[in-house]
């Protein structure tokens, strides 16, 4: 009976691992095309610096740094699948690409380089402009994307895992082109547009303005324009409606469990999570989660948003109350996190720091390698940092996808008439913004209901809007 017995737990056991070698399989096949490409992203034979290398495309462009050139294809495969799920983007494409709205624009850029931004970088050239990129996140570049980028003809200036050095090394390499000057600014966080104020400001006489899409970003061009600094306008897309709602609320509900899945294969179940902040962000952060199971904590220094937060069901603390039992803590201010150190050390061994915001500003980065802590990295977006003693923290910064404000600001900046903006900072009109979610409808088969006069009247607007007014969020 005991040989039986044994004998069984065997066959069990040999089941079990083929099952999870099966299930590991499948799970590594319907992962993102991120972590498909991480073998050629990260490849243990290509550790030297870009900078030290000379690349060619096939067509023999070299005004580019980049990882390796080798990854186009894997990011032209990622790209394609992207444009899958961008339709307002894909529509933009082919109402306005015949009549080349952006033609003569030369748009330099910093966002995340990642297959989503590589869809807008290329309706930006699909309606004429011409396009020079670099990261706004050391972390978040796909090398393979960055790659199918250079192939496509743009200079993008971004690898994964830049040092801060090499930050600034690529966005002045982008914007100091001898035969190339900028006249269009889409901007993320804000870092491109400090660096040309700060090194390159006579390019601003030919800047016809800027488009910053970060609250980061927003407040520092207000900033800029309260101290009467800001020398071309500015459109603040970040407080836009479908910005607000559609990139942060919703797809952020849904990129937080997919980020964290792909990268992790966490279970959600009884897990003590914080989130900080609890803007758009953080309330579709904190809506996945809790749909899933985790018990979850709100740090807050806005008294409405904490508001709302408990009014939601949460409980909103300060992070040093929570911060050595907690499982996960996931950052969405949009501002740094003061004593990032301090409190990593207090985190309990296993715990997963993630950063939803635009940057590696809300984590301090360079305090914790200056800490002579050891680094792993894991795969694309994911690295361990791993104490003397043993302790370990995950580390993981996730974005969320693009809209397609950022192309009809920019079309709107190039092509007003001298004199309607001023040199201040402007949301996106209401009409653009309307235009944007209706993009999208058509995916949902979705079909709107259409005023008629009388009731157009009664509301004192037109009947095709805007329906909302300028200042409504």
């Amino acid at each position: 009976m005991q040989i039986q017995l044994t004998e069984q737990k065997q066959e069990f056991n040999k089941r079990h691992t083929k099952t999870r070698r099966r299930s590991l399989s499948r799970s590594i096949s319907q992962s993102s095309t991120e972590s498909f490409s991480s073998a050629y992203s990260d490849s243990s034979e290509d550790e030297s610096s870009p900078k030290d290398k000379l690349q060619k495309t096939s067509k023999g462009l070299s005004d580019f740094c980049i990882k390796n050139i080798k990854y186009a294809s894997h990011g032209r495969r990622e790209i394609e699948i992207a444009e899958q799920e961008m339709p307002a983007l894909m529509v933009l494409r082919k109402r306005a690409g015949g009549e080349k709205p952006l033609a003569g624009a030369k748009v330099v850029g910093c966002t995340h380089i990642t297959a989503q931004t590589a869809v807008l970088i290329e309706t930006l050239c699909a309606l004429g402009a011409q396009c020079r990129w670099a990261a706004c996140n050391i972390f978040s570049t796909q090398n393979s994307v960055a790659a199918a980028l250079a192939e496509a003809g743009i200079s993008v200036f971004a690898w994964r895992g830049e040092s801060e050095e090499d930050f600034w090394w690529c966005i002045d390499r982008c914007v100091s082109a001898q035969t190339w000057q900028p006249n269009m600014i889409l901007d993320d966080g804000g870092d491109l547009t400090h660096w040309i104020h700060k090194k390159y400001s006579t390019m601003f006489l030919k800047i016809k303005g800027i488009v910053e899409e970060s609250v980061t970003g927003v407040y520092r061009l207000y900033q800029l324009s309260k101290a009467g600094r800001l020398c071309v306008p500015a459109m603040n897309v970040n407080d836009s409606v479908t910005k607000q709602k559609f990139d942060n609320l919703y797809c952020c509900k849904e990129s937080i469990l997919d980020g964290l899945k792909r990268t992790t294969d966490v279970m959600f179940g009884g897990k003590q999570v914080v989130v900080c902040g609890y803007g758009e962000v953080g309330k579709g952060c904190c809506a996945a989660l809790k749909a899933l199971g985790a018990i979850v904590y709100v740090t807050e220094v806005d008294p409405i948003c904490a508001l709302q937060a408990s009014m939601d069901g949460f409980r909103v603390i300060k992070l040093s109350e929570i911060v050595r039992q907690v499982d996960m803590v996931i950052t969405c201010t949009g501002n740094i996190v003061s004593r990032c150190f301090h409190f990593t050390m207090k985190c309990k061994n296993g715990c997963i720091i993630c950063n939803m915001g635009h940057s590696n500003t809300e984590i301090d980065l360079a305090g914790l390698r200056a800490a002579d802590l050891k680094w792993e990295h894991v795969r694309p977006q994911v690295d361990h940092i791993v104490w003397p003693d043993g302790k370990r923290i995950v580390l993981i910064v996730i974005m969320h996808v693009l809209n397609g404000q950022y192309a009809l600001a920019l079309i709107e900046l190039y092509n007003s008439p001298e004199g309607r903006y001023k040199q201040d900072v402007y949301l996106l009109p209401k009409k653009m913004d309307e235009y944007v979610a209706s993009l999208h409808l058509s995916t949902f088969e979705a079909h709107l209901t259409e005023l008629t006069d009388e009731q157009a009247k009664y509301l004192g607007i037109g009947k095709h809007g805007p329906f909302k007014p300028n200042y409504y969020r």
